[in-house]
């Protein structure tokens, strides 16, 4: 039987520390952002939260949940939010702040979310590459460019992105995809969303 070496114990010990941080370090992260935003959000009125704990965010994410509903469900706090929405994009200075941020999660979430048209984009044709996006604009005629789409790629492993115009020849629907897969194969370099959730790559053994 072999002695084992330092660097055969090194690697041994290595290997299965990096095998943990890849276990815990989610479920670490995970719970670090949950605690900070319910801990955040708590702050908001200290005397209450030492109190009783959690019962800030509680009663906010109540409060979140009804605004939305009266919003959407009822005449007069449509007419309210409308009025108020309307106000706020006029007013000088607080519009360039309103506007973007309400543009921006109105994409992400609500019934006006834009990101849910996922596409193939050509982005090269020789070699031929394509990157998978979301159409934003199905066309872009307004601005000269007919036959022209406005197409929104994300970065992987990152809440940025760029946009790009392109010729409406280089783009195609995803199919097997839907737009939230699309968006975890994208957000995640490519090793989610597809097919399954399982490893493409292993560590050897």
């Amino acid at each position: 039987m072999k002695k084992p070496t330092f660097e055969n114990i090194a690697n041994f010990f290595l290997k299965n520390f990096f095998q943990g941080l890849v276990i815990i370090g989610p479920i670490g992260l995970t719970i670090f952002v949950i605690w900070y935003i319910v801990s955040a959000i708590d702050n908001i009125i200290p005397s209450v939260a030492k109190e009783i704990p959690g019962l800030v965010f509680v009663s906010t994410i109540l409060m979140t949940a009804i605004l939305g509903y009266l919003g959407n469900k009822f005449v007069v706090g449509r007419f309210f939010f409308d009025t108020m929405d309307s106000l706020l994009e006029k007013t000088p200075g607080v519009k360039h702040i309103y506007t973007p941020t309400k543009d921006v999660m109105s994409s992400f979430v609500g019934d006006k979310k834009k990101f849910n048209h996922p596409v193939w984009v050509k982005t090269n044709e020789n070699p031929e590459i394509w990157r998978i996006g979301f159409l934003t604009q199905k066309e872009m005629s307004d601005v000269d460019k007919q036959n022209y789409v406005a197409v929104y790629l994300p970065h992987s492993y990152a809440i940025s992105g760029w946009v790009i115009v392109t010729e409406e020849k280089n783009i195609k629907p995803v199919v097997g995809m839907n737009a939230a897969s699309a968006m975890k194969f994208a957000v995640s370099g490519g090793v989610a969303g597809f097919h399954s959730d399982d490893n493409i790559f292993k560590a050897p053994e």
